[in-house]
């Protein structure tokens, strides 16, 4: 069973900047997708950045520019970069693991259990 623990949020000014990790229990090979999603109060859970098996990554248009994503498969762990980041920002950040099928469906899927970032003056 995979599990995945996140680190790394908390309150921080507008502009600031925060580095989250999340580390998996159980092993997540190289070919998992992982990214990192986040949830605001009264909106759906959204994609921020996404790794993929082969290195690729996708961003958010909201985030581009500001943030950037790495893993070390060795470990089994990936970090998200926030930077100047805004009041809009602020949300649950969840870490996510999965597999995709070719049609682009996640058969496969592990969820953190999210760390808070809150941007506030």
């Amino acid at each position: 069973q995979v599990q995945l623990e996140e680190s790394g949020g908390g309150l921080v000014q507008p502009g600031g900047s925060l580095r989250l990790s999340c580390e998996a229990s159980g092993r997540i090979f190289s070919t998992y997708d992982m990214g990192w999603y986040r949830q605001a109060p009264g909106q759906q859970r959204a994609l921020v950045a996404r790794i993929r098996g082969d290195g690729s990554t996708d961003y958010a248009d909201s985030v581009k520019g500001r943030v950037a994503i790495s893993r070390d498969n060795a470990k089994d762990t990936l970090v998200l970069l926030l930077s100047r980041l805004k009041f809009e920002d602020t949300a649950v950040y969840y870490c996510h693991a999965g597999l995709q099928s070719p049609s682009g469906v996640y058969f496969r899927e592990y969820w953190g259990q999210g760390t808070q970032v809150t941007v506030s003056s």
